[in-house]
């Protein structure tokens, strides 16, 4: 995928996320991309590696801000002890119509990914990104059990019955998709 299609698909993620009510902040915008690019193969090509809040991509990061310098996102500051959540900038119109095959093409996994995550709070995303990433990336015997210590383990700050309600989420919602 080119880097403006890919860029389109943000933007799409973004306004979708808002829509359902999310804040948007960085941290949501980095949980919902890496669930469609994950969940459905979506090729934004964004390296994930496991951190402080589960899954993130440093290179999405980059992403973000280089599209706030091209005025396709820009940052709307919230009152303390909150972060800035994204808006859509003055260039994300025209960032549409430019791509609307990319986005008519991943609008329904974008719109799946917002409408199960919109609402959802930062430990909740943490929880239940890493559920997947432990499920996808993390050589277990795939038991719930396992599953959920390794997640524990990675994240002691998670509790045990936590991981397992994550674990069995994200299983419940890989099975949705595969019927």
């Amino acid at each position: 995928m080119k880097r403006l299609q890919r860029d389109a698909v943000i933007l799409s993620m973004v306004e979708n996320l808002r829509a359902k009510g999310s804040w948007c902040g960085e941290t949501h915008i980095q949980k919902a991309i890496y669930f469609v690019q994950e969940l459905f193969n979506v090729p934004l090509e964004f390296e994930f590696v496991l951190y402080k809040h589960g899954p993130y991509s440093f290179d999405l990061c980059d992403e973000l801000t280089a599209m706030r310098a091209y005025v396709l996102l820009r940052l709307q500051l919230q009152p303390d002890p909150y972060g800035p959540s994204f808006i859509p900038g003055k260039g994300s119109k025209l960032l549409r119509k430019l791509y609307p095959k990319t986005l008519k093409k991943y609008d329904p996994m974008v719109k799946f990914v917002a409408d199960k995550f919109g609402e959802k709070g930062v430990a909740e995303l943490e929880r239940l990104a890493t559920a997947l990433y432990v499920t996808r990336e993390i050589n277990t015997d795939n038991s719930v059990e396992s599953r959920a210590q390794c997640i524990h383990k990675l994240k002691p700050h998670v509790s045990l019955d936590e991981a397992r309600d994550a674990v069995k989420v994200v299983d419940t919602l890989i099975l949705s998709l595969k019927n």
